[in-house]
């Protein structure tokens, strides 16, 4: 299972984004910020609701430069029929990610194993593509795009803000920590 700090390895996927197929490799995602969104299959139940939710907030991340990267072991052109037939889907903007070989599941271990599903994971990859941020959840657990767009924002400045952190529940524009022998014991 990937941990924090481990980098992106080696991946190609056909997707779908915009109304076209497109390829999509590792290299594509360096030098931004990314998200890689799994989810179990297309044409369920929980996974449109979050879709939706991410893409109700895709112009969001878009501002901070994260691309968002769905990913499920359908096809391309499932997600492709799931766009065309689904109100919910057919909000998305990002790409859709195909991943039938399991090749993206298993390098993110993520893969359910003598299933052939992605489990529900969400990885936040820096613009270095190492992993910054792993949120793992059950089937029935639906995600929260809000949240993540928080901790994306915390995970930018902490980045751009060496020897600074960001405390619980921190929003953006508030106070930041500075950790040091003098706080030791007065938090």
């Amino acid at each position: 299972m990937p941990i924090i700090g481990s980098t992106l390895k080696p991946f190609t996927s056909q997707a779908y984004k915009g109304g076209k197929f497109v390829q999509v490799t590792e290299a594509d995602v360096a030098g931004k910020w990314a998200i890689f969104f799994f989810y179990p299959a297309d044409f369920t139940f929980v996974c449109p609701t979050e879709l939706e939710d991410m893409a109700n907030l895709y112009g969001e991340f878009q501002k901070l430069g994260v691309e968002i990267y769905s990913v499920s072991t359908d096809t391309h052109f499932s997600h492709k029929a799931w766009h065309d037939s689904s109100p919910a889907i057919g909000k998305i903007n990002y790409f859709m990610l195909g991943d039938p070989s399991g090749q993206i599941t298993n390098n993110f271990g993520v893969m359910r194993e003598g299933v052939g599903l992605a489990d529900r994971g969400t990885f936040l990859v820096d613009p270095d593509g190492v992993i910054q941020y792993v949120e793992i959840t059950s089937e029935g657990v639906g995600r929260n795009a809000a949240e993540l767009l928080r901790k994306v924002k915390a995970a930018a400045y902490v980045r751009s803000h060496p020897g600074e952190v960001c405390p619980a529940k921190w929003e953006e524009g508030e106070k930041t920590l500075a950790p040091s022998l003098d706080l030791v014991g007065k938090i």
